[in-house]
């Protein structure tokens, strides 16, 4: 166990711990490419990783994509883009200044001194050098305040990173850790029965999937795992009472702004709805459902056109239908609200509801729908604009 350690993360198996040195390996590889203190190949790199042009197998390359986010963010808050290059020495800064009614080039150092040209202060009378001397005082005023506002900030970005990275991190050690449980037998058979009481006449008996069991066991809350290949989604599926506690709570009922994915507390996955609807953060690090919006390019669909969506009580395979932008109306707007589309009532109905969704589609997808089918929408926030949200639509095929 001591030696599958890997830049300070432990590792259970020799195969984990092979995977993690090929993305220790890959990640000294992109540091031998990639200038660190320049911001505009730190912003290209992460673009290339959120591209998938760089991809990791353990806690090690995710550490690594964490770091480079905080420090591509911490360049993009400068006002730093792609093309940005900054120089590898120091220069002087160069100005015009009248002096005598004359423009004369001079040069500031860094220590407030002016050099001008062949031109000396002792060349000015008594007036002029307090003069030159009182606007050198007042810039170096400035400088220092400037200096102690940037320290200020620079304390406050950090902290903030460095509370970000703490979630960041926690979050990522608890779905590694999930994901190994998903399919263990640990907690099997201690409790696989779930009895529903949905009336006084009505009593469901349900068995929960011997994969899901220990998860369940754990957290009587889980309701499913969603699960998107090739794609950082592959997460736990809560639902409680109310669509407001898994905002920032883990599965783990832990505080966490990144919350958990959880189905609309107006779901049934026993009495299936016609529609089941799971909302996730759309956070910037690319967890939960960060990178859903990914599928507003065609091409993504078409190579990430199946979403698995297991209850705990069953199995579930989807095909992507519709891709589009909405946003959260008031109520009193008379307009199709894709987040009350739980049920149709008639095949009238639903073909409305189907038309709706065609017309927001960003494109088509060849995918359709008839009455009776079952669907699965996934929704998550879109900065597009106020109260946006960003909505993948599938069909359930299997």
């Amino acid at each position: 166990m001591a030696g599958f350690e890997v830049a300070g993360r432990k590792f259970r198996t020799e195969a984990d711990y092979r995977a993690a040195l090929r993305d220790q390996a890959k990640i000294k590889e992109i540091q031998a490419k990639v200038h660190m203190d320049q911001p505009g190949e730190v912003i290209t790199l992460y673009a290339d990783m959120q591209d998938g042009q760089y991809k990791f197998e353990t806690a090690v390359g995710n550490d690594f994509d964490d770091k480079i986010y905080e420090l591509a963010e911490a360049y993009k808050k400068q006002g730093y883009n792609k093309d940005s290059k900054l120089p590898t020495g120091k220069k002087r800064f160069s100005r015009k200044s009248a002096v005598n009614g004359k423009n004369v080039k001079t040069t500031e150092r860094p220590n407030g001194k002016v050099a001008q040209g062949d031109v000396s202060l002792d060349a000015y009378d008594k007036d002029m050098q307090k003069e030159i001397m009182r606007e050198l005082k007042k810039r170096e005023k400035r400088r220092k305040l400037t200096v102690a506002v940037c320290s200020v900030v620079a304390v406050v970005c950090f902290g903030y990173f460095g509370v970000y990275s703490y979630f960041t991190d926690r979050t990522q050690r608890n779905y590694e850790s999930l994901a190994d449980l998903k399919g263990s037998n640990t907690l099997v058979g201690m409790a696989p029965n779930v009895t529903i009481h949905y009336t006084d006449d009505e009593e469901v008996e349900l068995e929960v999937l011997e994969e899901y069991q220990t998860l369940y066991n754990k957290n009587k809350s889980l309701i499913g795992w969603l699960k998107i290949a090739d794609t950082n989604i592959d997460y736990p599926v809560m639902q409680t009472v109310n669509n407001e506690y898994y905002l920032d709570h883990n599965y783990s009922q832990e505080y966490d702004k990144n919350g958990s994915l959880f189905l609309d507390k107006d779901c049934d996955v026993v009495h299936r709805n016609t529609n089941l609807i799971i909302y996730g953060h759309h956070m910037k690090s690319g967890k939960m459902f960060g990178n859903l919006n990914k599928y507003s390019s065609e091409s993504y669909a078409k190579e990430h056109s199946t979403i698995q969506f297991d209850t705990i009580y069953e199995k579930g395979t989807y095909e992507v239908m519709y891709v589009f932008r909405s946003r959260i109306y008031n109520e009193d707007e008379i307009v199709f609200k894709y987040y009350q589309f739980f049920d149709a009532e008639s095949e009238k109905e639903f073909n409305s509801y189907m038309q709706e969704m065609a017309a927001l589609s960003l494109y088509d997808t060849g995918v359709t729908a008839a009455y009776g089918d079952e669907l699965l929408t996934l929704s998550t926030c879109d900065n597009s604009e106020a109260d946006g949200r960003f909505v993948v639509v599938a069909k359930r095929v299997m």
